[in-house]
């Protein structure tokens, strides 16, 4: 009977020394932990904690304390590595580091403050992702992620106008113009309505070239629904007088020119006016923009002989 009691307190002493040992290694690992943070080097901080958390867990109340310190850190350092990442545009590892932030500062019950952080920071890197595939010409990739971000907030104007831009980039005209009428409706208007005027006129271009004349007119009006361009005049202008609608012509023209009166083209787009009004009758509008031509290097003989022709 007496061995077995002087057994089983050889037992219980080896066990002490054993628990002291483990925790003895896991400060030492805890403080190597402490030394990568504060060198800046999150990843073997991370491991190092994490280790010294397991042995912490292992050594009972003995390593309560250390445990605390290491789950107050873990999901700090998890935002900061996050945040590495995202600075190297890394973003797949960043939002696996923001989530894994988040998840065990739940588990924790500790860190209130790195849950919201996270949950401001994980749009924000997807965010990132989409711009980077838009600006790489990753256009459905774009799609993809800058849906993610409307899908968890529909109110981001941001990441509409950039949507309706992805879009726009894979032909998608209704999606594209859906997507900026959102991002109108929530503080972005100026800029999905250039957004919209710049597809419809484009649009407008290629029917204008394609011959699709009146599909060019109604195009270039709904560019100018959006945001009145000179560029949309002239398209409009040019298809009018294909279609030989010169009154419509001349107003469209006439409209070009108040918007663009530098235009290298001006020249001749007011030749073309006073040529179409002389065309349809209309001879004092005809002498008025003769008149501004007389003096033009190219078209100044053809104005003054018009001019001597319809002033008689």
């Amino acid at each position: 009977m007496k061995k077995t009691i002087l057994f089983l307190v050889a037992i219980t002493i080896a066990t002490v020394s054993m628990s002291a040992q483990d925790m003895a290694q896991a400060t030492e690992i805890y403080n190597n932990g402490a030394t990568s943070l504060s060198m800046g080097d999150n990843a073997d901080a991370l491991t190092a904690f994490e280790q010294a958390l397991a042995m912490g867990e292992a050594c009972g109340e003995d390593g309560a304390e250390l445990v605390a310190n290491c789950k107050d850190i873990i999901p700090q350092i998890h935002l900061a590595l996050a945040k590495d990442y995202i600075k190297a545009n890394e973003y797949d590892k960043a939002i696996t580091h923001i989530d894994k932030a988040a998840e065990t500062a739940a588990a924790y019950d500790n860190n209130p403050d790195v849950i919201d952080e996270a949950a401001e920071l994980k749009p924000q890197v997807f965010l990132g992702k989409a711009n980077e595939m838009l600006n790489n010409k990753d256009f459905n990739g774009a799609i993809t992620e800058y849906g993610k971000i409307v899908a968890a907030d529909s109110t981001n104007a941001i990441a509409l106008v950039r949507l309706g831009m992805a879009y726009g980039a894979t032909g998608k005209i209704a999606e594209a113009e859906k997507a900026y009428l959102a991002a109108a409706r929530h503080g972005q208007e100026d800029q999905a309505y250039k957004q919209l005027s710049t597809i419809y006129i484009k649009l407008a271009a290629n029917d204008l070239k394609a011959k699709k004349y009146s599909d060019a007119i109604a195009k270039a009006l709904k560019s100018n629904e959006y945001k009145e361009n000179a560029t949309a005049f002239k398209v409009a202008g040019q298809a009018s007088s294909q279609l030989k609608k010169n009154d419509d012509a001349i107003k469209y023209f006439e409209k070009y020119i108040e918007l663009s009166p530098n235009a290298k083209d001006a020249s001749a787009i007011n030749c073309t006016i006073a040529v179409l009004a002389q065309q349809s009758g209309d001879k004092a509008k005809a002498i008025e923009f003769y008149q501004k031509l007389v003096n033009d290097p190219k078209y100044g003989v053809t104005a003054k002989q018009q001019l001597e022709v319809l002033q008689k």
